[in-house]
């Protein structure tokens, strides 16, 4: 899902948006995929003693022909059969399961794995806390809302699963978030930071991915240093959204956080070093704001501003003559550059100020700012300018920087269990190698390697039908896979059949024309019927 998410942003494909069956085949394509599932799903709400319901139908498309998987019968007719699942709604996950059972079933009529080990591999969280997870998504109500989202926690806990549960977590965090219960808010949002924090650990110490919720964990952290903000908490809003700024390097977050430690510098009245080194903290926060998007005019004012607060004038002079010449209504902005241009002793300060008296007449907003400088020569009754993030925009976020530093990837248990196949049968150990292949096609169905050993167990044993059929299986999935060509290029040679030989040996040949293999085959297939 991530992979698709990071692709659609790739092509400038909203997030939000369902794509078009022509949009999703170019997705599909895009990521090298092989099989599009296209479908459709509809809930039926919850009524009496009835539990909601969802009905869902699809079909599975093969990418390059860009056409339905049909199916041959045994009276020459071809079809096209459409998975249709019904089911109470808090079994969606057993769902999942049985849609990519029944997808790969299509493919594949003789499957290493049974439907319900995808099923176990698809629950991952237990099922009645799942329901009111769900429950809780589908209710509108603020109060039943909070109290399903609670119950989901509390059934996650009692299970005995591992961690927490996330996903109920941060909708709780959004809820309390919404009503200003910010205190409630911290703690649900502390919840999916922990969780997140327990799943990258866990799988640091198994030396595996940690496939865990990097956009929750993101959004999670915003929210809790904008709720620390907004209390004026800034010690501690700049503490968590530091760490975030550096992950993920978005411009936005830049501005916020040379806001905030702007305000907490002008919050400290009695340590002046550190008021200074918050001061420069938040100049420096804006500047790298500033280098990403230098024509945005919120950036550039704070930075202005920041810049003023810090004496040097002349870098504010420079960012507001720029902000005034693109705002000439901002007068805001023509009352700070006033200020700039009178501690400069340029000339042009008067005019600039009229400027600013008439922009700001209105609700005596001139009047107010200069009561305050004339008391303190300082402004600060002056609101600095942040655009808070969507939600939706912290999935684009990560993703963008996950795909822009990708970092160094340790063995996956898939790789484990891969190389100990190979190891096994190599060692001529057919019965372990087959059952450590069904445990990697449980959790990696579409392991092409994994097909590659199996059809090369299967002809070991002399067993040619099944040979063929894992390898092309294997192929389906990957088809750069050179054995593979040359195993079925032989068996088709020696069942007679020139014509496919030929065939995979000029596949074989596409792939590595040098190699000894594919030249004894292309020689065997060209011999063939002659």
């Amino acid at each position: 899902n991530s992979e698709r998410k990071l692709i659609q942003q790739r092509l400038r494909v909203p997030l939000a948006s369902i794509p078009s069956l022509a949009t999703s085949l170019r997705l599909a394509r895009e990521s090298n995929a092989t099989l599009l599932v296209s479908g459709k799903y509809t809930i039926i709400p919850a009524q009496d003693d009835l539990a909601a319901t969802i009905n869902v139908t699809a079909r599975v498309i093969r990418v390059n022909e860009g056409r339905f998987l049909s199916e041959d019968l045994p009276d020459g007719r071809r079809i096209t059969r459409d998975i249709a699942l019904n089911d109470a709604l808090g079994n969606l996950q057993t769902m999942q399961g049985q849609i990519a059972y029944q997808v790969l079933y299509q493919r594949d009529k003789a499957l290493p794995f049974s439907q319900n080990q995808l099923i176990e591999t698809a629950t991952k969280i237990p099922a009645r806390a799942f329901e009111a997870y769900i429950k809780g998504l589908l209710t509108q109500d603020p109060m039943f809302r909070e109290n399903f989202f609670k119950n989901a926690l509390r059934l996650y806990s009692d299970s005995g699963a591992a961690g927490d549960f996330g996903e109920a977590a941060l909708e709780l965090g959004h809820l309390f978030y919404g009503q200003r219960k910010f205190n409630e808010a911290i703690d649900a949002f502390q919840r999916v930071v922990n969780a997140e924090r327990a799943c990258s650990e866990k799988a640091r110490g198994e030396n595996r991915p940690a496939n865990c919720n990097d956009e929750a964990y993101a959004e999670a952290s915003f929210y809790m240093g904008v709720i620390r903000w907004q209390q004026s908490d800034f010690e501690q809003a700049l503490a968590v959204l530091r760490p975030l700024s550096e992950e993920l390097k978005i411009t936005s977050l830049y501005n916020m956080l040379g806001a905030i430690a702007v305000q907490a510098s002008q919050a400290e009245k009695r340590d002046e070093a550190r008021q200074a080194a918050l001061l420069a903290e938040g100049i420096g926060f804006l500047e790298k704001a500033h280098a990403n998007a230098e024509d945005d005019l919120a950036i550039k004012f704070n930075l202005s501003f920041a810049h003023f607060l810090n004496g040097t004038y002349t870098s504010a002079a420079e960012y507001l003559k720029e902000l005034v010449a693109a705002a000439p209504k901002d007068g805001e902005a023509f009352y700070v550059l006033a200020k700039t241009l009178a501690e400069l002793k340029d000339e042009s300060a008067a005019d600039v100020d009229n400027q600013a008296r008439t922009q700001l007449a209105a609700g005596n907003r001139y009047a107010t700012l200069e009561r305050d400088w004339t008391r303190a020569k300082t402004i600060t009754d002056m609101k600095l300018r942040v655009v808070q993030p969507q939600r939706k925009d912290f999935v684009s976020v990560v993703l963008s920087q996950r795909e822009a530093a990708p970092v160094a990837r340790p063995v996956s248990s898939t790789e484990t269990l891969l190389a100990q196949a190979k190891k096994e049968y190599q060692a001529g150990e057919d019965d372990k190698a087959m059952e450590t292949i069904r445990r990697v096609l449980v959790s990696e169905p579409m392991s092409a390697e994994s097909y590659l050993i199996l059809g090369k167990i299967h002809l070991r044993r002399g067993d040619r039908d099944q040979a063929t059929s894992a390898m092309k299986t294997a192929l389906f999935w990957d088809n750069r896979l050179l054995d593979a060509h040359v195993a079925l290029g032989r068996i088709y040679l020696e069942r007679g059949d020139c014509q496919q030989a030929r065939t995979f040996a000029a596949s074989a040949a596409e792939l590595d024309g040098e190699n000894s293999e594919v030249s004894s085959l292309q020689r065997l297939a060209e011999r063939c019927s002659k």
